[in-house]
């Protein structure tokens, strides 16, 4: 018999410092994942602040402001009967990392710091975060007061440990961490996790997807397992575009795909997945001798089974079959990427358009074109009834809700 279960992951376009707004999209994605059946959500790397922060990571209120916005999740109705998976900055013993907050039920079950920081090209995470280098290991961390009232709980395990269901195994695993040569899929796959998340802030490059991809494929093809990658989307207030593209992936094959380049803030993609057949992967004998000698993790235990007996119970539902990859040519990735970016610095900036002298050289036709892929962008979505691409469209052309005015045609919204 099958132990089926349905898993979430996202993109979010979440702004630099918008607490408010932030949190406003992470309950959104919240809500749409536990509408779709939904026992497990994961979230982008540093949700909660936006990955953007630069220098604000060194400041004091960031943090404050940041387990304020997880106070109010731990007490939404959204995150009830949900394990949750959210990002944000802690600060432990004066040292601050990069880390993950599994919260179940208005508790926190474990913070999980980032241990490979990415510093290299567009990355500076070692200006404002340790790794965490203890591996396998715990600490105590003490709770702010304002979290303490709403969970109950005095401190916290913070390290490198896993999340143990009634029926399943659950590791962390963020963003540079898969990029490394030894991995923590690879232990903890070893260990017997079946479901690994992964929360990035993993900004466009041309043709990057691809190794994106590749990369995850290969860590749960020779593990087996299942992997669920969320990815920030969008301007997140500086040069670098997020290109979004969650994605589930099931020993090797993938199973749901996200959109790369969409104007849209909130993206959930999810999939019913059979935890057997994760076991019945893993049960060649080369495996279970390297397994059985593998170090152990502590396990965080949690009240829940992310198996639900509904799904069992109707033979209709199978699991979520395997589907082939979508990957834009390097073409539409020139056109669709920079318009993207384009779009979202116009919206925040609040401001009513670009000027554009056309000099009839290379560099401003490009930028004309680009500009113009916006604008389709731009008239798609609100044709699919995305009001808050409607409501962003209003103010950059000045007109109000009570005109009624949506974009209908490109070359006029340039106009």
């Amino acid at each position: 018999m099958g132990h089926l279960i349905t898993v979430a992951t996202c993109s979010l376009n979440q702004w630099a410092l918008d607490f408010k707004g932030n949190l406003a999209r992470t309950l959104e994605s919240i809500r749409i994942a536990k509408d779709r059946g939904a026992t497990l959500r994961i979230g982008p790397e540093l949700e909660i602040t936006g990955y953007g922060c630069a220098d604000h990571f060194l400041e004091g209120d960031t943090y404050l402001h940041s387990w304020e916005v997880l106070g109010q999740i731990l007490s939404s109705k959204e995150a009830e009967g949900m394990l949750l998976d959210i990002g944000m900055p802690v600060m432990h013993k004066n040292v601050k990392y990069n880390c993950r907050i599994i919260i179940l039920n208005s508790k926190i079950l474990l913070i999980r710091p980032k241990m490979f920081l990415a510093n290299d090209g567009n990355y500076r995470e070692l200006r404002w975060f340790t790794p965490w280098a203890k591996h396998r290991t715990t600490e105590d961390h003490y709770l702010p007061r304002m979290i303490q009232k709403i969970t109950g709980q005095v401190t916290v395990p913070i390290g490198d440990a896993v999340i143990s269901t009634h029926d399943s195994c659950i590791g962390v695993e963020m963003c540079e961490e898969l990029f490394t040569p030894n991995s923590p899929h690879i232990g903890l796959s070893l260990d017997g996790v079946e479901i690994i998340t992964n929360s990035s802030g993993s900004h466009h490059e041309l043709r990057k997807l691809h190794t994106r991809i590749d990369l995850i494929k290969e860590a749960t093809l020779k593990s087996g397992g299942i992997y669920l990658y969320a990815n920030q989307k969008g301007c997140d207030g500086d040069r670098l575009y997020y290109d979004g593209c969650a994605m589930i992936v099931v020993n090797g094959e993938v199973v749901a795909q996200g959109s790369q380049f969409s104007i849209g803030d909130v993206e959930v993609v999810t999939a019913t997945i059979d935890l057997e057949d994760v076991r019945s992967f893993r049960s060649n004998c080369s495996r279970g001798i390297q397994a059985s000698t593998s170090p152990s993790f502590r396990r965080i235990e949690a009240n829940i089974a992310l198996s639900d007996g509904r799904l069992e119970d109707n033979p209709a539902i199978r699991p979520t079959a395997v589907k082939p990859v979508f990957y834009h040519t390097p073409e539409e990735e020139i056109s669709l990427g920079p318009a993207c970016w384009l779009w979202d610095y116009l919206r925040r900036s609040k401001t009513s358009g670009f000027f554009l002298p056309l000099s009839g050289g290379i560099d401003s036709c490009a930028t004309a074109t680009i500009v113009a892929s916006m604008c389709r962008l731009v008239v798609k979505s609100c044709a699919l009834g995305n009001q808050q691409t409607v409501a962003d469209a209003r103010q950059v052309t000045g007109e109000s809700a009570e005109t009624g005015y949506i974009p209908t045609d490109p070359q006029e919204f340039a106009r």
